[in-house]
């Protein structure tokens, strides 16, 4: 399992736990953080091998998630388990990652310096072998995935016009929910 997804000792521990209960649903684990602070939080990030995630699927996986770590019982402080989407701009986690949102923008920082550098922000070109290929001003860049500790893409109006024609493709964006534009004229926007 990679770094990004479950970067600390318990939360590689965690993931071991979850992943066979979500892979059984369906779906891939994204990203496994345990985070604290007054009360600790198991955030979990999941999805759909296709990509995308709906809010009665995520609490599915709480309810399955839930009833394992209860049998298993890994966490001596009491926490607040979360499960949800990835989002928009989301973690990349997995070299299939990369390569799905090829020419789309994203920040990637190393555990390392290369050349200089530990943090790179361009646009993805896609996967080669275990090299993640970026586009930055200086010309294309691989980096090894093993090479990588963080990674997302950024909020672009491209993204969230394919992630919107993405899920309207699916059927998952019924424009029937949302309200109607008005401009500044008063009069509505219609279709």
């Amino acid at each position: 399992m990679s770094n990004m997804i479950a970067k600390a000792a318990i939360d590689r521990r965690l993931a071991e736990i979850v992943t066979p209960v979500i892979e059984d649903l369906g779906f891939e684990l994204v990203r496994l953080r345990l985070l604290g602070g007054k009360t600790n939080t198991l955030q979990i990030m999941a999805e759909r091998p296709e990509g995308g995630i709906e809010v009665d699927e995520c609490a599915q996986i709480s309810n399955a998630i839930s009833a394992v770590l209860d049998v298993e019982d890994p966490l001596v402080e009491t926490y607040v388990l979360e499960v949800g989407s990835p989002g928009i701009d989301r973690p990349l986690t997995r070299l299939k990652d990369f390569e799905n949102f090829e020419g789309y923008d994203a920040k990637i920082e190393t555990s390392e310096m290369i050349d200089g550098q530990k943090r790179f922000r361009g646009i993805l070109a896609g996967v080669e072998g275990d090299e993640v290929l970026v586009n930055i001003d200086e010309g294309t860049v691989g980096l090894q995935f093993d090479w990588l500790a963080d990674a997302k893409l950024i909020l672009t109006d491209e993204l969230i016009a394919e992630m919107l024609k993405q899920r309207k493709a699916a059927g998952n964006l019924n424009e029937d929910n949302f309200d109607d534009i008005e401009t500044e004229s008063g009069s509505e926007e219609t279709d």
